[in-house]
């Protein structure tokens, strides 16, 4: 466990007698600004890293997630978005080196492991395969100021034609551009509202984004007075909505969603979805306090990697990634169920508009639903209904590697990769 945060709590649970192997203590990190990389440890935090970079240059930073409560270790080893993504890949992506202890106690680098067990720690769930204890990452080249811009928008016809546009653009946009959707209610006065919010991290200034905006996304009337200019290390405060904020808040680890509990699942989208669709969302978050869809624009670098270069192969194709999420904060099971019920109904509703054959899925937005292990024996071909949505033709060389690593299933979770021999 690096920093507990797996969806499905499976960094800390299981319905079996189990073994935690905590890292937290396992945190330092150590930048080379001459060749440009770090060594972290897979206990740190995004924000214990992100922080690091800051303090050690201003034009450099890690591409990696938004939350930084989230520990390296996980975050890396399922893929990893972030905000510069589109320019320079997943966190995984930009792996070069790992030190890994495996079953028998050892303790592997990039050398030692091979190139089979190397390409599977980068987005196939290195738990699966053993201990990663640290990671070498390259460093990102980032200008000394980026811009950054909210645009929050009711849901309804005009709104969806805007959502309904960032669609087919999103992911074709300059790779210094990323614009994520985030839909989501609020309550106003005794009224709840669904809203869109465009939010947005542009690598240059405003000077540049007005124009690019006005030629590739005039509908959205994105005016200079809308936009901040400010640090990269900044802009990870304003995506938190911290922005202002002492920038040590990055390195507390128990930054939580307020003691709530929540169920989320993951799509893909390679076609855009018909407008029609958006109004029965906002029906459907009209029926829950906090429902939330975050729509995150693929394309750029993420494109031009081919799909079986690493575990993650939801590239070329796809227009964006969807998470979707529900919270409650009453802790009991007809609550719970009620919640989840919700959610399992509206991804089924999705059903027709997202990826298929198979249907796509994040490894880092974990679901369970999607099936799971049955313990030590589970078979590779029960395993791939949930592996191939995850990791599509990927999830056999991951079986292979599993079997020469781990043969007797000793790293195992709910939905880890079974031996393949």
């Amino acid at each position: 466990m690096s920093g507990g945060h797996d969806y499905e709590g499976l960094s800390y649970l299981s319905l079996s007698p189990f073994i935690i192997v905590d890292l937290v203590n396992l945190r330092s990190i150590s930048i080379n600004l001459t060749d440009e990389t770090a060594w972290i440890q897979s206990g740190a935090t995004l924000g214990e890293v992100y922080y690091k970079i800051a303090k050690t240059s201003k034009i450099h930073a890690f591409a990696a997630g938004i939350c930084p409560s989230v520990g390296v270790g996980g975050h890396i080893s399922g893929g990893g978005f972030g905000t510069i993504m589109r320019k320079y890949g997943l966190a995984s992506d930009n792996v070069v080196d790992a030190r890994l202890m495996d079953v028998n106690g050892k303790t592997l680098d990039r050398k030692t492991m091979g190139e089979d067990l190397f390409w599977a720690l980068r987005g196939g769930g290195a738990a699966s395969f053993g201990v990663v204890l640290s990671w070498k990452v390259k460093l990102a080249r980032v200008p000394e100021k980026v811009t950054c811009f909210i645009s929050q928008h009711p849901m309804g016809p005009s709104m969806n034609k805007l959502v309904h546009r960032w669609q087919s653009i999103g992911s074709e946009l300059d790779e210094d551009l990323f614009i994520r959707v985030i839909i989501d209610n609020s309550l106003e006065g005794n009224q709840r509202r669904v809203k869109s919010t465009f939010q947005t991290l542009f690598l240059g200034g405003i000077d540049r984004l007005i124009p690019l905006m006005n030629q590739k996304f005039p509908e959205l009337g994105l005016r200079s007075q809308d936009c901040s200019e400010m640090s990269w290390i900044e802009s990870i405060m304003f995506f938190n909505w911290r922005s202002g904020q002492p920038l040590e808040i990055l390195l507390n680890r128990d930054l939580r969603f307020e003691d709530q509990y929540f169920k989320a699942k993951s799509d893909y989208v390679q076609n855009p979805v018909p407008e029609n669709v958006f109004e029965e969302v906002t029906k459907r978050f009209l029926e829950q306090d906090t429902p939330l869809m975050i729509f995150e624009p693929l394309g750029g670098k993420i494109s031009k990697i081919s799909e079986i270069e690493s575990p993650y192969p939801h590239r070329r194709g796809n227009l964006y990634n969807i998470q979707y999420m529900v919270k409650w904060k009453v802790n009991e099971v007809e609550e719970m169920n009620k919640h989840v019920r919700w959610m399992r109904s509206l991804h089924d509703y999705m059903t027709p508009y997202v990826s298929k054959s198979p249907r796509g899925a994040y490894l880092n937005y974990r679901d369970l639903d999607l099936g799971s292990t049955k313990g030590i024996n589970t078979s590779f071909e029960d395993a791939r209904k949930w592996g191939e949505m995850y990791f599509k033709g990927n999830f056999k060389r991951l079986g292979l590697v599993k079997g020469k690593i781990d043969p007797t299933n000793f790293f195992r979770n709910e939905q880890s990769i079974p031996p393949l021999f």
